[in-house]
C-alpha cells in the first residue's frame, strides 16, 4: 500500500495573505492543474477550478489527512494553505503523516511578511512568535533596546491581553504596537498605538501584531 501511495504526490501550496492578487504564478498554475484540491472553504470558493474534486479543511485535521491518504491511491493531491506553508500551517501535520519525499512545497507570502511590508519595516532581526492557540516562552517575550516582535494572534490572545503580558514582562508603556487585520483585503486595517494604550483599549485579535521597542532618545 505504501508503494502504491508513493506513486502519487502532495503539492502544498501557500496561497498568501488572502487576496488572490498575491498568489504566486507557480502556485496559481498548480491549483489550475489540480485534479484533487484540498483547502479552506473560502480558498476553494475563490480558487478551485470547475470540475476539480475538492475537500474542505475544517477543525478535524485527522479527517483531512485521512481524505488525502485515500485520494493518493488514485491521484496527486494539491493542498492549499493560507500564508506560507512553512509557518504554523498544515505542513507540519502532513510531514508527520507522509514522507517528505512525497511532497513538493510552493511557498507563499505569509501574513507576517505582508504586515512588515505594509509598515515598510525590515524584519531580519525580528522575533517571530505565535499566540494563535499557543503560549510563547518568557524569554521569547523579553524586551531589549532594539527588540521587534512579530506575532500571530487569535480571539483569546488579542492586542489587549498581549499588551498586558508584554508590560508585565518588562516592556514600556510607550513602546509601539501595530495591529494588522484583514491584510490584503479591501477592508484591511492597521492600528498604530502604544502598549500602554492597547492595554486599556478593547482587544483586537485574529491578525498580526508587531511590537517595537522605543529607544530612549526617541521616547
Amino acid at each position: 500500500m505504501e508503494t502504491e501511495r508513493m506513486r502519487h504526490t502532495i503539492t502544498v501550496v501557500g496561497i498568501g495573505p488572502g487576496d488572490p492578487a498575491y498568489l504566486l504564478p507557480q502556485a496559481r498554475a498548480a491549483i489550475h492543474d489540480a485534479r484533487v484540491l484540498v483547502g479552506g472553504r473560502r480558498a476553494l470558493a475563490d480558487l478551485a477550478p470547475a470540475e476539480v474534486r475538492t475537500h474542505a479543511i475544517g477543525a478535524d485535521v485527522a479527517e483531512v489527512l485521512t481524505f488525502i491518504r485515500d485520494a493518493l491511491r488514485d491521484d496527486d493531491v494539491v493542498v492549499m494553505v493560507s500564508g506560507d506553508p512553512g509557518y504554523y500551517s498544515m505542513l507540519d501535520a502532513l510531514r508527520r503523516t507522509f514522507p517528505p519525499e512525497q511532497m513538493a512545497v510552493i511557498p507563499g507570502i505569509s501574513s507576517l511578511q505582508f504586515a512588515f511590508a505594509r509598515l515598510a519595516l525590515p524584519w531580519h532581526d525580528a522575533r517571530l512568535l505565535s499566540f494563535h492557540g499557543r503560549e510563547p516562552r518568557a524569554e521569547e517575550l523579553a524586551r531589549t533596546a532594539d527588540a521587534v516582535l512579530g506575532m500571530l494572534t487569535d480571539g483569546k490572545h488579542n492586542s489587549q491581553t498581549i499588551a498586558k503580558r508584554l508590560l508585565s514582562s518588562g516592556w514600556r508603556a510607550d513602546d509601539m504596537m501595530y495591529i494588522a487585520t484583514r491584510l490584503s483585503y479591501a477592508d484591511e486595517n492597521i492600528v498604530r498605538t502604544t502598549l500602554g494604550d492597547a492595554a486599556r483599549d478593547e482587544g483586537i485579535g485574529h491578525g498580526v501584531i508587531i511590537v517595537c521597542a522605543v529607544k530612549e532618545d526617541d521616547a
